[in-house]
This record gives C-alpha cells, sequence and structure tokens, in this order.
C-alpha cells in the first residue's frame, strides 16, 4: 500500500520524469562522442565490393569475347582483299567520303570497306544484270548499241547508289537529332544547373534520351567517352559537331568551348541556346505546313476535280440522255 501511495505522490512523479529528461539529455548529448567513426570501414567495404564488380564483369566480358561481336567488327576477307588489290581507297575515297559515313552512323574500317566494295561490284552487277535483261528478257527489236548504252547508264546508276543511300541515313539521323536536341539541351541544363559536371551532364543526358533520339544518345555517349580520354576537351566538342553536321549542335559545341576557355557561366547560355534550337525546330514545321497547298494543287487538279465533276454532271447527263 506504501508502494502506491508513494507513485502516486506528485513529488515523486516529477522527480522521476526530470531523472528521465536529464539521463535523456545526456545520452543525447554524449551520443556523438560515444559513436565511432565508420567512414574508413565504410569507404574500405565499398573499395572491396567495386574490386569484386570489376573481377566478376571482367571474366563474363573475357567469357563472353569469343560469342559476342565487337561494337567495330572486322570487315569480310574477300571485301578487304578486293579493296586492297585495286587499291580503291585511293580512289575512290577521301577524308570527306570518311566524314559522311560517320554522320550517316558508319564508324570503323567495316563499314569504309564496305562501301568502297559495293562502288566498285555494284555497276558491274548491274551492267550485266541489264544487259541479260534486254538482250535475252525482253527480247524488244531496238540496235544492239541503244541496249548497251541503256544497260552502261543503269551501272552508272549503281557506282552512285551507295552515295544516295549514305546521304538518306545521313538525313534520317539529322531529322532525328534536330528533333530531340531542344529537349537535350534542356536535361543538360537541368543537370549542369544542378552541379554535375559536363561529363557526368553528358552521361545522364544520352541515358535518358535515348528513349527520343537514338543518334543523338550515341553521339553524346561518344563525346563522353571522348572528353575522359582526349587530351584535348576542345577537339571533343568539335567531333560532336562535325559528326552531327547541324548548325545548331555547332552553336552549342562552340558555347562550350567558349566556357571551357573563359571559365564562363553554362546555365544562361543552353538555357538561350535551347529556346532558339526549338524555334528553328518550328520554323522548320511552319516551312513545310505553307509549303502544302502548292504540293497539293496537282494531286487535287488530276484526282479530285474529274471525280467531282463527274459527280456533278452525272444527274443531268442521264436526264438528257432519258429524254
Amino acid at each position: 500500500m506504501s508502494i502506491i501511495d508513494t507513485i502516486r505522490n506528485p513529488q515523486f512523479l516529477l522527480a522521476a520524469l526530470t531523472f528521465i529528461a536529464v539521463i535523456a539529455t545526456v545520452i543525447t548529448l554524449a551520443m556523438p562522442y560515444l559513436a565511432g567513426d565508420k567512414l574508413q570501414a565504410r569507404m574500405k567495404y565499398v573499395s572491396l565490393e567495386r574490386e569484386r564488380i570489376r573481377a566478376r564483369e571482367r571474366a563474363r566480358l573475357a567469357a563472353e569475347a569469343s560469342t559476342k561481336a565487337s561494337l567495330r567488327p572486322e570487315p569480310k576477307a574477300y571485301m578487304k582483299n578486293l579493296v586492297d588489290r585495286f587499291n580503291l581507297r585511293a580512289l575512290l575515297a577521301d577524308e570527306k567520303t570518311i566524314q559522311r559515313l560517320r554522320m550517316a552512323g558508319f564508324r570503323g574500317q567495316a563499314p569504309l570497306v564496305v562501301f568502297l566494295f559495293a562502288r566498285f561490284v555494284l555497276p558491274l552487277v548491274l551492267f550485266l544484270i541489264a544487259i541479260v535483261y534486254l538482250f535475252w528478257v525482253l527480247k524488244i527489236d531496238r540496235p544492239a548499241m541503244l541496249k548497251v548504252f541503256v544497260a552502261a547508264v543503269v551501272g552508272f546508276l549503281g557506282f552512285y547508289a551507295p552515295n544516295l543511300y549514305v546521304s538518306n541515313a545521313i538525313q534520317k539521323r539529322q531529322a532525328s537529332i534536330k528533333k530531340a536536341f531542344p529537349d537535350a539541351l534542356d536535361l543538360l541544363l537541368i543537370c549542369v544547373e544542378s552541379g554535375m559536371s559536363i561529363e557526368q551532364a553528358f552521361r545522364r543526358v544520352s541515358e535518358e534520351i535515348g528513349s527520343q533520339s537514338v543518334p543523338l544518345a550515341e553521339e553524346l555517349s561518344l563525346t563522353t567517352a571522348e572528353l575522359s580520354y582526349l587530351q584535348d576537351r576542345r577537339q571533343a566538342y568539335e567531333n560532336l559537331g562535325n559528326r552531327t553536321g547541324l548548325d545548331g549542335v555547332r552553336g552549342v559545341t562552340l558555347s562550350l568551348i567558349q566556357a571551357e576557355r573563359y571559365g564562363t557561366p553554362l546555365g544562361q547560355t543552353l538555357r538561350v541556346l535551347a529556346q532558339e534550337n526549338r524555334d528553328m525546330r518550328m520554323n522548320e514545321a511552319e516551312k513545310k505546313a505553307a509549303a502544302l497547298p502548292p504540293k497539293l494543287t496537282v494531286p487535287m487538279i488530276l484526282f479530285f476535280l474529274p471525280v467531282l465533276f463527274a459527280v456533278i454532271m452525272t444527274p443531268a447527263i442521264i436526264q438528257v440522255m432519258a429524254n
């Protein structure tokens, strides 16, 4: 009975709560000094884990090296032998040709060998096919020299067919990059203003922009690698502009070069360039929309107006014939 009375005593409760508060305060203040420094242990654990992951990935890559193709496969032996035998690199290729292949997304020696092989073999193949088709399949009554001339024209077209293919690939690649580049600049601006370095910003943007434009993601990834390994960072930016061949990208690379040289802030520059590229994209869309009515004139005259006249005049013609 005395214990219950003691617990109910207000003075005892006040003393107990005061004791608990003092103990809690002391523990709270002394906890940082009592806790040990685990930073070194954590860093050591992270380092060991990184080494284990690196060793595991190296072993996996070494095991799969024999089954997986490399990013830059070697050219076919027969193509390479033909190109080397006739010295097609000196005859049909120059620095501009290599640059156009890079702009089309074909990098390395294998695409160049295939391009030269196609320019050498395709005219002969098309010429022989045209000869067989004109002389033995069609059997048209025309002079033999005319048939040979037509076959020669077909072979001449085959000589320039690889160039047309590369030009078409360049246009498609530039259209994809141009469409997604303003959004990439916005993402790059966000990354730079958040405190990321330019290499981390390029790497992050290349990961995010891949869903909109795979070519742009490839170019940004290559730029990230070049920024890490090239001694002159300016060369990495210039390579990006040369590989894309777009004025908007060259403007951004020039701004990045100036920022690297003079230490100017990139935030405002990237914001202005993003708006300019977005305006350029809108202007091109408006230009295509403005050119649509003249392009529709000829189809309307050839296809819509005859049908319209037939629908309007057919009832009158039927009435005249009935009367």
